[in-house]
């Protein structure tokens, strides 16, 4: 797996050739919005693949259209309690994302990051596989550092109502390291920026599912505090692309490498282009800030760049294009499928 080969085919998949057909991956959170497409990439490389989910917040509708191909197998279980499955791979994606859904049950959330890290942990452990860790950029909280890079220890409030997530993260990271230090686990942390795409909730909180659901149903767009705070968004088959990379590296390449675009906007400007490409007739409204909301998002990817050689691809108007065409079916009631 140490030399792998990018091949890009016309409907834009990245094929790794050198990965070994029939290698078995386990994907905590499979039936998320990351997760399924994370399933379907591996499948697509001839890897087998298995879905491990609660679904507390992922969907049996995103795994639906892989459920009949042999070499996968969704499990319904939960990342906190114990498990034992012999596998090669691991990619560790379970744990709610979106503020709305931590923030629901932030004991959970944290539980779920902690527990759900020694556990997947012990299974590398015991199996030998390289495990590969979700985290984010919420590490860095609300930074004064602009762009962030791996190096910056961030800014993070321990008592707000965002540090279930954000520290259950920065912990499941240390879990990680010690690990990796004490038991010699190979492992990758990598670090996800504001990712959008297919299979997004349209009722998980976050920003693009928002605007874009609200734009086309003709609602007010709202945007808490003045729109000026930024983000920089990743299509999700480029932050994917990027794992997949990550994952292919020798045992010495442990992370943490940030994993989103660099391209920086105000949240205002996403408002105003999503009413641009819906065509909708929204209104812009302002609410109050959200307690804790970053004012800067922007992630220093030259580590990503040097030892991946990965940088994003899709334009955000190409991805938000996708994007508005999978939620514009799905408010139809017509097939997902028509608009992916």
């Amino acid at each position: 797996m140490r030399n792998f080969v990018p091949n890009d085919h016309d409907n834009g998949v990245t094929i790794y050739s050198e990965w070994k057909p029939g290698q078995r991956v386990l994907v905590n959170g499979g039936a998320g919005f990351l997760g399924s497409h994370l399933c379907e990439r591996l499948l697509s490389s001839g890897h087998e693949v298995i879905c491990l989910d609660d679904l507390s917040t992922g969907r049996t509708a995103n795994v639906a259209h892989l459920r009949d191909n042999k070499r996968f197998l969704l499990v319904e279980h939960d990342v906190r309690k114990p498990y034992d499955i012999d596998v090669s791979l691991i990619f560790n994606f379970a744990s709610p994302a979106s503020p709305p859904d931590y923030q629901r049950d932030p004991v959970g959330t944290l539980l779920t990051n902690v527990l759900g890290a020694v556990n997947v942990l012990e299974v590398a452990r015991r199996c030998g596989a390289t495990v590969v860790q979700s985290s984010t950029s919420e590490v860095y909280g609300d930074p004064h550092v602009n762009p962030q890079p791996e190096t910056y220890f961030g800014n993070v409030n321990t008592i707000g109502p965002r540090a279930c997530y954000d520290e259950g993260k920065r912990s499941a990271e240390t879990l990680f390291f010690d690990y990796h230090r004490c038991y010699d686990v190979d492992i990758k942390v990598g670090r996800i920026f504001n990712t959008y795409g297919p299979r997004m909730r349209p009722d998980d909180g976050r920003v693009v599912s928002n605007f874009i659901v609200q734009a086309l149903k003709g609602d007010d767009i709202t945007i808490y505090g003045d729109g000026s705070q930024t983000r920089s968004f990743c299509y999700v088959d480029d932050l994917i692309d990027g794992f997949l990379r990550f994952s292919a590296k020798p045992k010495d390449c442990t992370g943490p490498i940030n994993l989103g675009n660099p391209a920086e906007i105000p949240v205002r400007q996403l408002a105003d282009i999503v009413i641009r490409m819906t065509g909708s007739r929204s209104r812009i409204i302002h609410l109050p800030a959200a307690i804790d909301d970053p004012q800067q998002r922007r992630p220093d990817i030259s580590r990503a760049n040097e030892l991946l050689r990965w940088q994003p691809r899709v334009p955000l108007e190409t991805g938000l294009e996708r994007t508005i065409a999978y939620f514009d079916a799905l408010l139809a009631g017509r097939k997902v499928a028509e608009a992916v």
